[in-house]
């Protein structure tokens, strides 16, 4: 398919449609180089030598579709701060969906290191921290939400304990008021 529309601009589809893809830029992204990145270096050597992602370029994908690309663009890895800036995206979503359900949640500065340390692989990406705040924090709220002191909204502070578990903490004289009594018609 890349071939197609790569070398002629169209795409045919089996009944015969065209789609235009003259004006069209495509961005390809590929984790080529990411497992180099993850392979210590000895010596003073602080970052990769220059030309080493195209090598691995070179070895991933054949000559005839590396010259049809018209520029190939290397990222470094990203440091502590980008990593914690991701975090801050994902917890920022949840705390809206929260915010929806009346519940103000406040995440620790432990909390948000854990889950840059163990959410992101220098391989993978920021790929896994979804999995990790649904696995870690997403579950523990939910019982909260559907049974416990959440039901009706509120606040929680969600923290780290000693294992690397996930607790919640909730203020002290912050109980939500009661569901307000459903009146009851008796049908005769």
């Amino acid at each position: 398919i890349l071939l197609q529309v790569m070398d002629h601009g169209t795409l045919t589809d089996n009944n015969g449609r065209k789609a235009d893809f003259r004006n069209v830029i495509i961005i390809m992204t590929t984790n080529a180089g990411a497992e180099s990145l993850t392979k210590r270096s000895v010596g003073f050597v602080d970052s990769k030598a220059a030309g080493d992602e195209m090598a691995d370029i070179k070895r991933m994908f054949t000559p005839e579709f590396r010259n049809r690309l018209d520029a190939i663009i290397s990222f470094r890895a990203l440091d502590e701060e980008i990593i914690l800036r991701v975090v801050d995206k994902f917890l920022m979503q949840l705390e809206e969906q929260l915010h929806e359900k009346k519940v103000e949640a406040i995440f620790t500065e432990k909390l948000r290191k854990f889950l840059a340390k163990k959410g992101f692989d220098p391989q993978m990406g920021a790929r896994p921290m979804s999995r990790l705040i649904q696995d870690m924090i997403r579950k523990a709220l939910a019982d909260e939400l559907l049974f416990g002191r959440l039901v009706n909204g509120g606040r929680v502070t969600v923290e780290l304990n000693e294992k690397d578990e996930v607790f919640l903490e909730f203020p002290e004289g912050d109980v939500p008021p009661p569901p307000e009594p459903v009146e009851t018609v008796e049908i005769e």
